[in-house]
């Protein structure tokens, strides 16, 4: 998710599950639910750093715990003054934690995944239930929060007494909305991809497909599908009187098997790029020494989760040796300044 919708959820998070804790937990909270985002830096060492860190190390749930001992160990080397309390550092360190966790399971739920389990496991798990800016979810948690700002004016306007910690209940509701709508882009999600599987493409069958979702709307989804011989990239809708057309669909074939194509999808370059893109589409290029072959993520167009793109680019001789290989920025990517 964006960093935005990652504070207002770690906020909600607290005046729902935490209410009565000081100020102080409210910042622990908002520094653990939002660090993760710190490997987007990675770009300013390169393509080939942003491959490798960008929602890998710091999205996992052993990187949440340790982002949430490290925001802790402050308040426990903090020295109280003479007329205050010391803090108990382990109603801070749960609460930084469930922030911290929270951050990775809500990008879990996008295009692009997480690493989860890192270092104990390198598979990357992506869900494509939201999208990487959902205004849904923000609109809601926003509204939790006015909500809370409104309720308290209120009640000090009257002169009555809160009975409970304010914000609490709005909070709350803001939370289990979000879930709601989480469950719903599932169950719809669900219905775009078996729309795509049911369908054939230019008479072939479906190897794999793809939903991915649009900020717009939940019941409008962005297909992905590849055939044997070509990459279809086609809108689909869900819903009541929702119709799908596959004839609609934007065609890219593929590249003919040959020993060039082969040595390249073998280079290391390569086998880094194919370990992240899900639909990877070659071309392959005849220039004077050899071939030119390009290795990037379809549809080209469009990046559900990040403006920055990374493709692999491999260079041969006639007889399929490698000459170069590197990663590279898209030229239509955003670059680092």
């Amino acid at each position: 998710m964006d960093p935005l919708t990652h504070v207002l959820a770690s906020y909600t998070l607290k005046r729902a599950a935490f209410p009565r804790t000081p100020r102080s937990t409210t910042i622990a909270m908002l520094i653990a639910g939002t660090i993760a985002d710190i490997d987007v830096f990675s770009k300013f060492a390169g393509p080939s750093a942003f491959l490798t860190l960008y929602r890998t190390y710091c999205h996992s749930l052993p990187a949440a715990l340790l982002f949430s001992l490290l925001v802790t160990l402050p308040f426990l080397l903090r020295k109280p003054t003479a007329n205050e309390n010391p803090l108990p550092p382990i109603p801070i360190f749960l609460a930084a934690l469930s922030a911290a966790v929270i951050h990775p399971l809500m990008d879990l739920c996008q295009s692009t995944g997480v690493e989860l389990f890192w270092p104990f496991s390198p598979r990357h798990f992506a869900l494509d239930w939201l999208p990487h800016l959902d205004l849904w979810i923000m609109g809601i948690l926003l509204a939790g929060i006015l909500l809370a700002v409104l309720s308290g004016l209120v009640t000090e306007e009257i002169g009555a007494k809160s009975k409970g910690p304010r914000g609490k209940v709005a909070a709350s509701l803001a939370l289990a909305t979000v879930i709601l709508y989480i469950v719903l882009r599932f169950v719809l999600h669900g219905n775009a991809v078996a729309a795509l599987e049911s369908r054939t493409y230019r008479g072939e069958s479906p190897r794999q497909v793809a939903a991915i979702p649009e900020s717009g709307s939940p019941f409008r989804w962005h297909g992905i599908v590849e055939t044997a011989s070509a990459l279809y990239d086609v809108e689909v809708e869900v819903g009541p009187a929702a119709s799908f057309d596959p004839d609609s669909a934007i065609t890219s074939f593929k590249p003919q098997p040959s020993p060039a194509l082969d040595a390249a999808r073998d280079t290391v370059v390569a086998r880094r790029f194919l370990q992240v893109a899900r639909f990877p589409k070659a071309t392959v290029e005849k220039t004077p020494d050899g071939f030119h072959i390009i290795l990037r993520a379809f549809p080209y167009n469009r990046d559900a989760s990040s403006s920055l793109r990374v493709h692999a680019e491999i260079e041969t001789d006639p007889h399929g040796r490698i000459l170069s290989q590197q990663l590279a920025w898209d030229p239509g990517s955003q670059r680092p300044l």
